[in-house]
């Protein structure tokens, strides 16, 4: 069975895990939540620090949630995250998206946020998510596109931003335009139930443009990220050190705004 082939490209600093944990269900899972009943088994795979997963906890009372990632490290914050929320039904585990170590038929949901992007074999994770689902079970995934991604006011370092992270990705062996591509990669995998939807996530306030610019100022920097856009021979030092201060520019201007489109599919595996 495949094995992971791609590089995770942003690693686990704590610029990142600034950005993964302050995901909710409710502003990352939206698309799902009205078909999740209290009995649910669920799977939320590549969970990270586990805040989405503990949401998805809490709406499933009477059934169970297994957070999984390939990142060892990142599941002790997950484990403490449920703990301090007192959840009794929710587990972690170390797991390969493309080959999951689960029976079929095993979860009522299985779903991915912002996983796709990352993972050297899309389609046959996709599989694997659809084979470990129940009949009548769902498959939910929820991608960004970085080509689709804009902002204001315009920005000459911005624009170098977004060239350099898609030629990074693409370099590790992902897709940083996943979000357009869900339906295709769900078609591919066989996959014919599928709904597709989309959802945004919106900066514009002091608050927001300062955090979400002071996340990615710093992430160009002083990230696994940074490390492998010097180390892969896609940018010096210098020039991300002037994608960090454009960042820090943007997140400055009263009048800015940042939009973050995302693609959703919520996918009905057949009895």
């Amino acid at each position: 069975m495949s094995k992971e082939t791609a590089v995770y490209t942003h690693g686990h600093h704590e610029s990142v895990l600034r950005s993964h944990t302050w995901r909710t269900a409710a502003n990352s899972a939206a698309y799902l939540l009205d078909s999740l009943k209290p009995h649910m088994r669920i799977l939320d795979i590549g969970c990270g620090p586990g805040t989405i997963t503990a949401d998805l906890a809490e709406l499933v009372p009477d059934g169970h949630v297994t957070g999984v990632d390939r990142a060892a490290g990142v599941l002790e914050q997950a484990r403490a995250t449920a703990a301090a929320r007192g959840l009794g039904n929710v587990d972690f585990a170390v797991a390969d998206v493309h080959a999951l170590e689960y029976p079929d038929d095993t979860f009522c949901v299985v779903h991915a946020h912002q996983v796709l992007q990352h993972v050297g074999d899309p389609v046959r994770a996709l599989r694997e998510m659809h084979r470990v689902t129940r009949p009548g079970g769902y498959i939910a995934v929820r991608d960004a596109d970085y080509a689709a991604m804009t902002w204001y006011p315009a920005s000459e370092g911005m624009d170098d931003w977004l060239d350099l992270y898609r030629r990074v990705a693409r370099a590790n062996g992902g897709e940083p335009d996943a979000g357009r591509r869900l339906k295709s990669w769900a078609q591919s995998a066989g996959i014919r139930d599928i709904t597709t939807t989309s959802g945004t996530w919106t900066f514009a306030t002091e608050e927001e443009r300062s955090w979400w610019s002071g996340l990615w100022a710093d992430r160009t920097v002083a990230s696994a990220y940074a490390d492998r856009a010097t180390e892969g021979g896609h940018a010096t030092p210098g020039a991300l050190r002037a994608v960090s201060e454009a960042w820090r520019e943007w997140g400055r201007h009263e009048d800015g705004w940042f939009a973050v489109l995302h693609g959703e599919i919520l996918c009905r595996k057949h009895v």
